[in-house]
């Protein structure tokens, strides 16, 4: 009986059932609507801050200061502010809603806990980068966005290359894949493609989400693959090597590198595009800063963020070609395409599997789970006589 990559496909995706499906689907769209929402948000705190005053005041507290200690205190207070006027929607967005669709069962303390660290260094990071970003409209006149962009690109690097070893432990506990038939597979996937063993790591992800998830971070000799616990609890040793030659496509084909570039290339267009509607944008909230007036951020960084909105889609697009090329480095290298496909379908539960063609083009960072299973299943068929290396035992 010849082999029917749209039927198994079909069958895989059924198999979750109408219940499940119909979740996903409430979950998947809800998460689009948080994006427009978030900008409201974003909107209503911008035009608090600014009536409010708080940042001109500071601005005239410190006028006998330096200038890099007016700036530094008013990025400061902007985004600690910031971060406590849109606690109410964080909390409903990134807590109470992830718990309700059963996606995470972290208590309240320990998400707040987490939350005022990641408060703290967002805080300080953004100080630090903004103060370079109006040192650069002072001194570079009407390119200042040009060479913005390279900032950004370079403190993206930074912070990829610094970020695995001095943040993510304050968030999760890293430790080495343990011994077993787990680390004995993965250990050959990583030796042939260059990798060393001791670069691919386990993380407590079920802390924050019940999600199957694993990830590529950091950059030269500070990248690692690591896998998220609750990959290794619900995933078979097959399913676990599919998914770590995903995660390893993406290492292999320098996709961090690529983010990084597109990030540059979205900062530059969106400090060009803010500097043509600043002006008008800040009379709309009803405030006189000009832009290069650090008491001027709130306008600067609400235009960032609706440029970021509307360019999602370029983006979205970018990132699923760098995600379909890493589904076929796993099927190329590993070789279990009903593995990979079965481990896909889990992510299903967080992520509708059958979305429509728009809505996929529009919001969606990976292709669709029944786009990406079919791919799998078409190699399947394609490659009959193919096998994988016998596991590890």
């Amino acid at each position: 009986m010849t082999f029917d990559p749209q039927a198994a496909t079909r069958a895989m995706i059924d198999g979750l059932g109408p219940e499940a499906l119909a979740k996903a689907e409430a979950y998947t769209t809800g998460n689009h609507w948080l994006m427009l929402w978030g900008l409201v948000v974003t909107a209503i705190v911008t035009a608090i801050i600014i009536r409010l005053r708080v940042l001109d005041r500071i601005e005239a507290r410190l006028a006998s200061r330096s200038r890099a200690v007016r700036h530094f205190a008013i990025f400061v207070v902007f985004f600690l502010l910031s971060a406590l006027l849109a606690l109410p929607w964080t909390l409903y967005s990134d807590w109470w809603r992830e718990d309700a669709y059963g996606r995470s069962s972290q208590s309240l303390a320990d998400y707040l806990g987490q939350g005022a660290i990641g408060i703290v260094i967002s805080t300080l990071l953004g100080a630090l980068f903004f103060l370079g970003v109006y040192a650069l409209i002072r001194r570079t006149g009407s390119r200042w966005w040009l060479w913005s962009g390279g900032l950004t690109a370079a403190s993206l690097a930074v912070f990829l290359l610094l970020a695995p070893t001095l943040i993510e432990p304050l968030f999760n506990k890293y430790q080495p894949v343990p011994e077993g038939p787990v680390k004995a597979a993965l250990a050959i996937e990583a030796q042939k493609a260059g990798i060393a063993a001791d670069r691919i790591f386990l993380f407590d992800g079920s802390r924050q989400s019940n999600n199957f998830t694993a990830n590529v971070s950091g950059l030269g000799p500070a990248a690692r693959i690591a896998i998220s616990d609750v990959a290794m609890k619900q995933a078979s040793l097959d399913e676990v090597k599919a998914v770590t030659g995903h995660e390893i496509g993406h290492y292999v084909l320098h996709h961090v590198w690529w983010m990084v570039g597109i990030s540059a290339a979205l900062a530059m267009m969106s400090f060009f595009l803010a500097d043509r509607l600043f002006a008008p944008v800040a009379r709309l909230f009803g405030s006189d800063a000009a832009l290069d007036e650090a008491r001027g951020i709130p306008v600067l960084l609400f235009i960032i963020s609706l440029l970021v909105l509307l360019a999602q889609p370029l983006v979205n697009l970018l990132v699923r070609t760098n995600e379909t090329a890493s589904d076929q480095y796993s099927l190329e290298t590993v070789n279990l395409p009903d593995a990979l496909a079965t481990a896909l379908v889990k992510t299903a539960e967080y992520r509708n599997p059958r979305p429509g063609a728009i809505e996929e083009a529009l919001f969606y960072t990976h292709p669709s789970v029944e786009r990406r299973v079919l791919r799998a299943m078409k190699w399947k068929a394609a490659h009959p006589n193919k096998r994988a290396a016998p596991s590890p035992r």
